[in-house]
């Protein structure tokens, strides 16, 4: 059992400004000498490059669908490790989870998150266009399932000093009190894309600015002491902490590149870790500045990213392409997922890329979204063939071919049986993203093929 305060930070549905609020917060309170550990739920890799900025600390994800239920507590204590204060950003809504289950709470939805980490949640709710109302809102949430132990509320856009006085009056009414009220502002705008905001690493000054400004007005709206004292009223968290060393027996020391950059930001903390307990010698390499590979690369893991704005720069480094394209030719494991994949094929919207599969990319009008249940089509350098796994998929590209002869995936959806990703020697690309943590073997598989 730990003693971990901890507080969850959720909202009645997206565009509260939950990141605002949170990153705000994690600045405030690292700025004051507290020792931060920032959590997202699900799978998004974009807030979390904003709270590692704010708490200068890595940010980990919690997603029960992509690594289980019972690893959620491992997971947060493992990733609160010397810190005086978790705190958590919720997904969508509160309640708002995987869609077609009929559990009681979403599986993967903030309220379950909570509910496995035995968290008290502060509710950030956008209170413009209102005032009365806010009661029934507060009532509604709070009353809704009990089990889920919603005890406090943040105001945003809160349009004047008698605007938040009937706020806090509504909310008393709730039952709640209210931890803050964020007056209305547009110097908190972060630049937005087709998949979400602008990721930290791409926006550089500009995020350590936006950051900057989220905290300041943080510390001038948010009470801090009783956001800190609502989290020391969160109960032990039972069980141990997550380990990557427990998940991978050493065997070699093989040099696994991993890319990353502007163009390639998708990645979780754990995969690292998980390389390096199977014994692998991490090296990064940025497509968009280096033009060779690092030395005795053995294995290549190309992540997510967006390598759609940044195609003529990648096409450029015609150097590193050769040099990926050989690494590929010689039957050493790469693992690419979404915008790898994109990278490793012949084109990108008319730009040439690593020419290592048989694949054309391009921007879509239609965004693909949802998570998956997949069975591994092909045997691989990452999973066995037939392996089941759940992943998720986010992109506004699409590839032709869709799959290769030998798909890296299977699953089945609304229109039937469906066939995606490659296998290619030893190369498994596709758009589906996996946590690690959720499946730790294909960490491990992958290193040992590296060492061969």
């Amino acid at each position: 059992m730990v003693n971990l305060d901890r507080v969850v930070f959720a909202a009645p549905g997206s565009g509260q400004g939950k990141t605002t609020v949170v990153t705000g917060l994690l600045g405030a309170l690292r700025r004051r000498g507290d020792r931060v550990a920032p959590f997202k739920v699900g799978p998004d890799y974009i807030d979390p490059g904003y709270h590692r900025l704010a708490a200068e600390r890595t940010a980990r994800n919690l997603d029960p669908v992509l690594v289980g239920a019972d690893r959620i507590a491992p997971l947060l204590h493992h990733g609160s490790a010397g810190a005086d204060i978790a705190v958590v950003e919720g997904v969508m809504g509160l309640f708002d989870g995987r869609i077609g289950g009929d559990e009681e709470l979403a599986f993967g939805s903030t309220a379950h998150v909570a509910q496995l980490i035995d968290a008290p949640v502060v509710l950030v709710v956008d209170a413009k266009g209102q005032s009365h109302s806010l009661a029934a809102l507060l009532h509604g949430f709070r009353g809704y399932r009990p089990q889920v132990k919603v005890a406090g509320v943040v105001l945003n856009r809160v349009g004047s000093p008698r605007h938040e006085q009937v706020l806090r009056s509504a909310a008393d009414n709730a039952g709640l009190p209210v931890l803050g009220a964020i007056p209305r502002t547009d110097d908190l705008e972060v630049p937005s894309r087709h998949l979400g905001l602008v990721t930290a690493v791409e926006h550089g000054a500009e995020a350590l600015r936006a950051v900057e400004a989220m905290t300041d007005v943080i510390e001038r709206s948010v009470d801090l002491d009783a956001v800190t004292a609502l989290a020391g009223t969160a109960g032990d968290l039972p069980g141990s902490a997550w380990g990557p060393g427990a998940e991978a027996q050493p065997q070699g020391r093989p040099v696994v590149a991993v890319a990353g950059g502007h163009a390639f930001s998708f990645g979780y903390a754990e995969h690292v870790e998980l390389l390096e307990a199977a014994g692998a010698e991490v090296a990064l390499v940025d497509p968009l500045r280096d033009e060779r590979l690092p030395d005795r690369t053995a294995g290549l893991v190309l992540p997510g990213g967006f390598p759609e704005q940044h195609a003529s720069a990648l096409s450029a480094n015609t150097a590193l392409r050769n040099e990926i394209r050989a690494l590929a030719a010689g039957g050493a494991p790469v693992h690419a997922e979404c915008g790898g994949l994109l990278y490793l094929g012949e084109e990108l919207d008319g730009e040439p890329m690593c020419g290592v599969l048989p694949v054309r990319a391009a921007m879509s009008p239609r965004l693909t979204l949802g998570y998956r249940d997949a069975v591994a089509a092909t045997e691989s350098p990452l999973f066995a063939e037939g392996a089941r796994i759940s992943g998720h998929e986010f992109h506004r590209t699409a590839t032709e071919p869709g799959h290769g002869e030998s798909p890296a995936w299977f699953w089945r959806g609304p229109a039937g049986a469906h066939r995606e990703g490659f296998v290619h020697g030893g190369v498994h690309a596709s758009y589906l993203h996996t946590h690690p943590a959720g499946n730790p073997g294909s960490v491990a598989r992958f290193v040992m093929r590296c060492l061969r």
